[in-house]
């Protein structure tokens, strides 16, 4: 599975409601607001801005774009650091402020029902969207989850 795989599965009412939660400052104090601005091909990047582009985002992401799935990811993702580390941290993952090594193993932290578990310890403090892309974002970069995770609820 990949991200836009993770996009295209959430729907597209999901989608726009990520698109909602984006923080422009979150972006420009990460240095990822030019890079992100480039990729989703606006000249001036706003709330308003993404929502008049969200037809065509969610097209390209529909042809399988996988860069704008990834910067799309990391746009939400950012806004949302309080969350990933929460997340992480109920997991048992060890992490830096919510970044762990591409490289590290771990398949002992996400045992059978991981997503879940940790869906349901995060729906009533965050944004219930941004929890379910998280943890499917997570299990799609860790390789350690095969299908979209769609939360009982």
């Amino acid at each position: 599975m990949q991200l836009s795989d993770v996009f295209l599965a959430l729907g597209e009412s999901t989608f726009l409601d990520l698109l909602k939660r984006v923080s422009i400052s979150r972006l420009r104090t990460y240095q990822m607001y030019e890079q992100i601005k480039v990729r989703l091909r606006l000249t001036k990047m706003n709330g308003e801005a993404l929502r008049k582009a969200a037809p065509r985002l969610w097209e390209r992401l529909g042809a399988g774009d996988a860069e704008l799935a990834s910067d799309l990811s990391q746009a939400i993702l950012v806004s949302h650091l309080e969350m990933i580390i929460a997340a992480l941290d109920f997991l048992g993952v060890p992490h830096q402020d919510g970044f762990f090594g591409k490289d590290e193993d771990l398949s002992g932290h996400l045992t059978e029902g991981w997503q879940q578990r940790a869906f349901d310890a995060l729906k009533d403090k965050y944004p219930a969207s941004v929890v379910q892309f998280y943890l499917n974002h997570l299990g799609v970069e860790t390789g350690s989850a095969a299908t979209l995770f769609t939360p009982a609820q």
